[in-house]
């Protein structure tokens, strides 16, 4: 007799979970965003990064992610800045985010040659029109930046339980689970 016969539920697969680098990147008054083009095909904006690939370091990791979506390459990085931890029970993945300050930077903003084909555009921002262009975004990635560009306390962690699932007309629900940090203050731009 199956476990959920028994009265208790079927037990859940192991969730994908996925390690984030996100490059906090600023200069001349604005931080970096990355325009991503999903496969539904909208599209939101985010600090680039990406996935960290097995055996890779974080910080290695992160630095060729920034690299391949923008052209950019930093040679060191403070943090991290904050760290999120996103939990999709219903869609079956745990997605944990360490962002990162680029403390040296060198190269042109370019972009094309990102290896996924997500990356469509990338531009420096002010604090403004970065909270304008990621009020889209998911609000794992839209409250810690626009927190951290507030002056939250660094290493502020972050964590989200995500509900439901896209497709269709279902749609997800997010729950913040921790408390925003304080505020401190902000970054230099």
């Amino acid at each position: 007799m199956a476990d959920h016969d028994r009265g208790r539920p079927p037990e859940q697969p192991e969730p994908r979970r996925w390690l984030v680098g996100g490059g906090l990147v600023v200069s001349d008054g604005g931080v970096l965003l990355v325009q991503n083009r999903r496969r539904d095909g909208r599209l939101d904006w985010s600090p680039p990064g990406g996935v960290i690939d097995a055996g890779e370091g974080l910080l290695a990791g992160l630095t060729r992610e920034v690299e391949e979506e923008t052209g950019l390459r930093i040679g060191a990085w403070s943090g991290p800045a904050y760290r999120i931890e996103a939990h999709a029970p219903d869609m079956g993945w745990h997605l944990t985010v360490e962002a990162h300050v680029a403390e040296v930077v060198d190269g042109d903003l370019r972009v094309g040659d990102d290896p996924d084909g997500i990356v469509v555009d990338a531009r420096f921002v002010s604090p403004d029109e970065c909270t304008a262009l990621v009020s889209g975004s998911p609000q794992w990635v839209r409250e810690p930046l626009c927190s951290w560009l507030g002056g939250s306390t660094a290493g502020a962690a972050w964590s989200y339980r995500v509900t439901g699932a896209l497709g269709g007309d279902r749609r997800i629900e997010v729950e913040r689970l921790s408390e925003p940090p304080a505020q401190g203050t902000p970054p230099t731009l």
